[in-house]
């Protein structure tokens, strides 16, 4: 969506006047504003339900065997990407939205009578197909949101907005971990992804809105048009961002965020497994994690995002979750205890949904429309889950190798350091070819 200042207040009517008392929101962006806050809102409600169960159904299956549901993870990413990318080539971005999205709601209609019926040791075999499952699904249906949101608000918007839209997310969060952690004890695992089901049709309604919507404002990008399907070969998010520098910088930021991220996720599975034998407990627990690490982004995001972005730019802002990270794991160096390692967790968590997250969706503002689907979905899922892969099975090898917390989190400040000089390279070339669109559509802007 691109911003005409000749738009009228009234076009936002009330919808601008509330959003316009938290943030930095133009009259003609209220209301697709608003249905994006939905879409994002539904969607992580459905995967917050979810969460829990998962977590608790792969730490059920042994922390030990947690590399090989990883391993799965990734090869079933491997064999989605390329369905998904068929889907953007062949339909419209509202259709293959619905399509990808209720294909997913059939998934979780299956899981929950093959859960109901299976026998204990069957369960173990279902829960662990259900840890794979969600990981890819929560990578996908997040990634397509983010890819149709760059699709629709330029870079300058999503400075000013996504912020917003990731406070969104992080209310879904609190009320799908809140939801599961009250419920579950009442009504058991069995039923809670129905509620999922439900919302995620939420979520197509929502996209389906804010599709219509933002034609009034939306200008064309480089002669595509939106609702026409982006075509393009099944591969090409794969071979785009190994040939782009811009895009492999933002594959190999994903790659440094998610092998940190696997290796404090092994050390929260292997303090649950030893502190809650209960299976209900565990999934309370983690669900009480999630609830006060939202709680706790949420007033990063409303108050705070928008304006660091405009402040200090994308550069600086985007090197925040490395830094957390170097000075995270060198306190974990020199300090292994429990408590100081759940101040990390909770700080890097914080720190990606806070800020990261935000950031980083506007780097695929300044790129092609087709990279903001097939590249972007090649590097969220597969290049997500491929860093797991690398950090899961590392973890694993460090351990056989007797390496304690401490020889860990020793390994990982140099690579948060490498991640940090990348994070800074990123952000300002973002900001240069920013600066560089913004000369050529200037009134008497030079060609490129």
């Amino acid at each position: 969506m691109r911003s005409d200042a000749s738009s009228a207040p009234e076009e936002g009517g009330w919808i601008y006047q509330g959003l316009r008392r938290i943030i930095d929101v133009r009259p003609a962006e209220a209301r697709a504003l608003a249905w994006s806050w939905l879409y994002v809102f539904a969607l992580f409600l459905a995967y917050y339900v979810l969460r829990p169960i998962r977590d608790e159904l792969g730490v059920a299956g042994g922390v030990r065997n947690l590399p090989w549901l990883f391993t799965g993870t990734l090869l079933a990413m491997l064999a989605v990407n390329p369905l998904f990318a068929y889907a953007v080539r062949r339909w419209p971005r509202e259709r293959f939205i619905a399509i990808s999205y209720r294909f997913f709601m059939l998934n979780l209609l299956a899981f929950m009578a093959l859960l109901a019926i299976a026998t204990p040791e069957q369960h173990v075999w279902i829960g662990r197909a259900f840890f794979i499952w969600v990981s890819v699904f929560n990578l996908f249906v997040v990634s397509v949101f983010w890819s149709f949101v760059v699709d629709v608000f330029d870079g300058e918007q999503g400075k000013r907005l996504f912020g917003f839209l990731a406070a969104g997310a992080t209310l879904g969060g609190i009320a799908g971990s809140g939801f599961t952690s009250a419920l579950v004890e009442h009504v058991g695992q069995n039923w809670l992804p129905l509620a999922s089901i439900v919302l995620l049709e939420v979520a197509v309604f929502a996209s389906r809105r804010l599709s219509h919507i933002s034609d009034a404002f939306q200008r064309p990008v480089q002669g595509d048009d939106p609702h026409k399907a982006v075509g393009g070969g099944i591969f090409a998010g794969m071979t785009h961002t190994f040939r782009s520098p811009y895009l492999l910088g933002i594959a190999f930021f994903i790659l440094f965020y998610s092998v940190t991220s696997t290796f404090l996720y092994f050390q929260q599975a292997t303090i649950a497994e030893a502190s809650f034998p209960n299976r209900a407990a565990r999934t309370a627990f983690f669900a009480n994690i999630d609830f006060w690490v939202n709680v706790l982004t949420l007033f990063f995001q409303l108050f705070l995002t928008g304006r660091l972005m405009g402040w200090l730019g994308v550069a600086v802002t985007l090197c925040a979750l490395p830094l957390f990270s170097v000075a995270g794991f060198a306190a974990l160096a020199a300090s292994p205890t429990v408590a100081v390692f759940v101040v990390v967790q909770v700080a890097r968590r914080v720190s990606n949904f806070a800020l990261a997250r935000p950031t980083r969706e506007v780097l695929f503002t300044s790129v092609p429309r087709e990279d903001r689907y097939k590249a972007k979905n090649f590097i969220d899922t597969v290049v997500y889950r491929g860093g797991d892969q690398i950090g899961s099975w590392s973890y694993a090898g460090l351990i056989a190798l007797g390496l304690s917390m401490t020889g860990i989190a020793i390994l990982a400040v140099p690579l948060s350091v490498a991640w940090l000089a990348l994070s800074y390279w990123l952000g300002r070339r973002q900001e240069g070819q920013e600066g560089a669109k913004a000369v050529r559509v200037a009134p008497g802007g030079a060609a490129p």
